[in-house]
């Protein structure tokens, strides 16, 4: 993301002074609006930046600045399916490195760090999922997955596929 005002797509066009100003309400702190504009649309428009930044008094950099430092937030819509791998001590003693070049053979993917994807499938990797005494343990689509095996992960990600194909 760059601090130019990138525009968003048709639907989204004319709504981020709106969007801003149904999240931005007094009292609230900029990470506090983030969580709840990317809870409403999945990810957080760039073109956000700056109404939030008028809208909490901050600047365009300061704004861009929280979005990119905590990797929880996008400025992308996520793909269909996310899987997000646990990276942790505990899953690593376990097997998630051998996991994680699994799914990346499966869905032709990588773990990169960043919000990477093709059209269906994205591989995120994070830090403690909770599910130590379960390791390896991952996310897909919010569900909570743990002591996945390659044969879980493989089951697992059919069903999702799956579902997604229904739904759309």
């Amino acid at each position: 993301m760059t601090l130019e005002e990138p525009h968003l797509d048709d639907s989204l066009a004319s709504a981020p002074d709106q969007l801003v100003q149904r999240h931005a309400q007094p009292g609230r702190s900029l990470l506090a609006v983030l969580h709840a504009i990317q809870d409403e649309l999945g990810y957080v428009p760039p073109a956000t930046v700056a109404p939030l930044a008028r809208a909490m008094n901050l600047s365009r950099a300061e704004v861009h600045g929280v979005i990119t430092y905590y990797h929880h937030f996008r400025t992308q819509p996520a793909a269909p399916v996310t899987v997000q791998l646990c990276r942790a001590e505990a899953c690593r003693s376990m097997g998630t490195e051998a996991l994680a070049q699994h799914i990346e053979a499966r869905t032709a993917c990588r773990f990169d760090g960043e919000h990477q994807h093709d059209a269906t499938v994205e591989l995120e990797s994070v830090y403690c999922l909770g599910q130590c005494a379960l390791s390896p343990a991952l996310m897909i689509n919010g569900t909570l997955h743990a002591k996945v095996t390659p044969q879980k992960f493989d089951a697992l990600l059919a069903a999702a596929s799956k579902c997604v194909e229904v739904t759309v």
